[in-house]
């Protein structure tokens, strides 16, 4: 598999995850150290925090819609490094868009795993 389908594939996992509300499954995506920008604006830095925040509002967040997420692009910085852009739509309960964001992940691949470093979530008015 190559390295821009393992990213597509990741980008879905994040898809499934929040869907699903599957905390573990979301915050297994994470670097340690990683910083995340919420769609709100408030920045988490390091995956304690991140899972802190995770666990209050992704269960039953997601109760009465649901979300897609789509690749726009991909940047590798480095064989190890690469950045995703993604168009982000979220649906009600009767499939109307109600929302959209368009986050940008920035992925490091350490010992063959890619994990998200970096996080910005915009939301999009």
């Amino acid at each position: 598999m190559s390295d821009t389908e393992m990213l597509t594939g990741l980008v879905a996992t994040i898809e499934r995850t929040q869907r699903a509300e599957d905390v573990v499954g979301f915050l297994a995506l994470f670097d340690p150290d990683a910083v995340w920008v919420t769609g709100g604006g408030r920045r988490l830095i390091g995956r304690t925090a991140i899972a802190e925040f995770t666990r209050a509002v992704l269960p039953g967040g997601m109760a009465g819609g649901s979300v897609t997420y789509k690749v726009e692009h991909i940047a590798f910085i480095t064989d190890d490094v690469a950045v995703t852009g993604v168009n982000q739509q979220y649906t009600g309960p009767d499939g109307r868009p109600t929302g959209a964001g368009l986050p940008t992940y920035v992925w490091r691949r350490a010992g063959g795993t890619w994990r998200i470093v970096v996080g910005q979530n915009t939301t999009v008015a």
